[in-house]
């Protein structure tokens, strides 16, 4: 069964870090972008960062650039989502997506999304 699930979220200080990871199974993890997006309570869902397939480039949305990392381990299937120096207004549900090889930051062509995972930053 094609599934993408997300882990890693929960509750962290101001200043804090996680690492946030999205599972995929049923299809091959390396012939995929995988993006990252957030959706704040009362705003639309934004993409927060993209890692594209073979060649492992990165994209970053202006707010998370040099305090987010996103990685990918395409053995294990899973990509991660380093987040350091949280702020609260990182807090949102984090969602990961998949979209056929090339990265972007808009939710356009990006499918097969995971259910979220909860990220709140407050002290």
């Amino acid at each position: 069964q094609l599934q993408l699930v997300e882990s890693g979220g929960g509750l962290v200080q101001p200043g804090g870090s996680l690492r946030l990871s999205c599972a995929a199974s049923g299809f091959t993890l390396g012939n995929y972008a995988i993006g990252w997006f957030r959706q704040a309570p009362g705003k639309e869902r934004e993409g927060v960062s993209c890692i594209s397939s073979f060649t492992g480039s990165e994209h970053y949305a202006d707010s998370v650039k040099g305090r987010f990392a996103i990685s990918r381990d395409d053995a294990k299937k899973t990509v991660y989502l380093q987040m350091n120096s949280l702020k609260p207004e990182d807090t949102a549900i984090y969602y990961c997506a998949r979209r056929t090889l090339f990265c972007g930051l808009s939710e356009k062509g990006f499918g097969s999304w995971g259910q979220g995972t909860q990220v709140t930053v407050s002290s």
